[in-house]
């Protein structure tokens, strides 16, 4: 890059986030492809269904472990650049368009006929991330809850596979994947969640609770019908479709089985030390999870609401269903 790009601070602003942006491209397809290494084993008959799970749930992980550091480190350069920016150190030197379409060109050259290519496929793919906050309705209601309203919260991320439904006509879409759903509960007024033989409910500490965080991890097989207005368009005489480019929203739901439960606990014992005690356990939570969901956005970035059908615990006699509101990215 030459030495005008290094001193303006719009155009490196640019290529960081276009770096975050190929980063994530370059692990969802990474992460597509040895999806369907496990696939083909599977129809080989080397592996089973539920050796075909376990690998693709490790896969997703490594993945977004992979995206989360190498993304944590253009974070980190953008934080630099604005440091800089703020300490005087670069200009604001304008430059022109071309300048900067060749800039961003030497950084991210364009692979031929990507887009081209990927409008005419009937199926394709995103990698989801949402987060936002999370709580448990009672009965039906969620004024007066148990748990604090924004120190609640949830993270799902995963994989999709949108297919367009009619051939000539981009509106109508399926939506379809896997998603690892984090669900987590701080409870109010000093309590924490006890198991009491068939029922779990909220005790109050004898001690101060410095943090408490009741935490559930959920495997799920999410499907939607989305309706995309990102229209249809002619180009060399042939239908040219497009994703993710307009107003959007779906509707649909999940199931698929807890992985895991966790309860943590901070407090300072007798002698002032920091402890941090964590439980896994059963703690009665339903085995199996299912529920509705619906996002409505723009582009990639929508408003998503999802619930729980079914119960948190097994036997507790009043039900207490989960519920969750964010964001919702879907990178393409």
């Amino acid at each position: 890059m030459s030495k005008i790009y290094a001193q303006n601070f719009s155009v490196k602003a640019e290529l960081i986030a276009s770096n975050i942006e190929n980063i994530v491209n370059e692990e969802k397809q990474a992460l597509k492809k040895a999806v369907e290494a496990v696939n083909v084993e599977l129809d080989k008959g080397n592996i089973n269904k539920t050796q075909a799970d376990e690998q693709k749930l490790k896969l997703a992980e490594t993945s977004a472990a992979a995206i989360e550091k190498r993304v944590a480190a253009e974070e980190a350069k953008l934080t630099e650049l604005v440091k800089q920016k703020v300490d005087g150190k670069i200009s604001e030197k304008s430059v022109s368009p071309g300048e900067v379409l060749i800039s961003i060109i030497k950084n991210n050259p364009p692979k031929r006929n990507d887009t081209i290519e990927r409008s005419e496929k009937r199926t394709t793919s995103q990698f989801i991330y949402a987060f936002g906050v999370n709580n448990l309705m009672t009965k039906e209601r969620l004024a007066h809850s148990d748990f604090r309203y924004m120190g609640s919260h949830f993270f799902e991320w995963g994989m999709t596979y949108n297919t367009r439904i009619l051939k000539d006509n981009n509106l109508l879409h399926l939506t379809y994947g896997f998603s690892v759903m984090y669900n987590s509960l701080r409870a109010t007024d000093n309590r924490y969640f006890v198991e009491n033989g068939n029922k779990t409910g909220l005790q109050e500490a004898g001690i101060h609770l410095k943090d408490t965080r009741f935490k559930n991890v959920n495997l799920v097989v999410p499907m939607y019908l989305e309706f995309d207005f990102s229209g249809n368009q002619i180009k060399d005489d042939k239908p040219f479709f497009k994703t993710h480019k307009s107003a959007r929203f779906g509707l649909g739901g999940f199931a698929g089985v807890n992985l895991k439960t966790k309860q943590t606990l901070k407090f300072d014992d007798e002698f002032g030390n920091s402890v941090v005690q964590k439980t896994k356990g059963d703690f009665n939570v339903n085995d199996f999870v299912y529920g509705v969901g619906a996002y409505v956005g723009y582009k990639e970035t929508s408003l998503y609401i999802k619930y729980d059908l079914n119960p948190l615990f097994r036997n507790n006699t009043a039900d207490q269903n989960n519920i969750s509101l964010g964001l919702r990215f879907d990178l393409n």
